[in-house]
């Protein structure tokens, strides 16, 4: 596909055929997408290639901590698991919120689930010691997550970003034995889409661009 097509076309895919993802794709998308950027060209990232039924029921399980904060948040028109506001609803509404089956089909009912870890030895944090959530670490990873997504779709495959099961970190790495020094990132369901989509809608260009200033004049051709 032409670049731009496929960087116009790769929304989240959540809803897979039976299609199997051969090694053989597989390999050539992460071949591909293995010239991301990253942090000082140190490469710190580590794919963990999961098809095993039991060990993506046990992912789906660890969602659903974040899942149910996610849920209560947005039905109470909060920004769920922002960094900037309080959580206004109870820790008891949380844990009452049920998580529909539909949030861990994604998981189950990929090609394959790819959980992509980062090495923090070799991430430069330049944000640790501001008042605020570290984001800048993602710089030498999610490059990399974001062209997995596009060659994928490039080989008329298709994924989403999950991370709900992050907020069970801890147990998520005891399961599939990633060390204490490595930050998982990205948990990818990946395969064969029920329907691509051909068009996604997003901001202008000029709600997202500035002048100069945050403030300033939108940019505008």
């Amino acid at each position: 596909m032409e670049l731009y097509d496929v960087m116009r076309t790769t929304g989240a895919v959540r809803r897979f055929t039976d299609d199997p993802l051969p090694d053989e794709v597989l390999e050539r998308i992460l071949d591909n997408a293995r010239f991301a950027p990253s942090g000082g060209n140190r490469q710190g990232v580590r794919v963990i290639v999961v098809r095993d039924r039991a060990t993506r029921e046990a992912i789906v399980d660890l969602s659903v901590t974040g899942a149910r904060r996610y849920l209560a948040q947005t039905k109470n028109g909060e920004g769920p698991w922002n960094p900037v506001q309080p959580m206004k609803v109870s820790a008891e509404e949380v844990a009452a919120t049920d998580v529909p089956p539909y949030l861990g089909a994604p998981v189950l009912g990929a090609g394959a689930v790819l959980v992509v870890c980062v090495d923090l030895n070799v991430c430069a944090a330049f944000d640790q010691y501001l008042d605020r959530i570290g984001v800048i670490p993602g710089a030498s990873v999610y490059p990399f997550v974001w062209g997995i997504l596009l060659a994928a779709r490039n080989e008329g495959y298709g994924g989403v970003l999950t991370t709900m099961a992050v907020a069970e970190e801890p147990r998520v790495k005891e399961l599939l034995g990633i060390p204490d020094d490595y930050a998982i990132a990205a948990i990818l369901p990946i395969g064969k889409p029920v329907k691509q989509v051909s068009k996604l809608t997003r901001k202008s260009v000029a709600e997202l661009a500035s002048h100069e200033r945050f403030d300033g004049e939108p940019l505008r051709a």
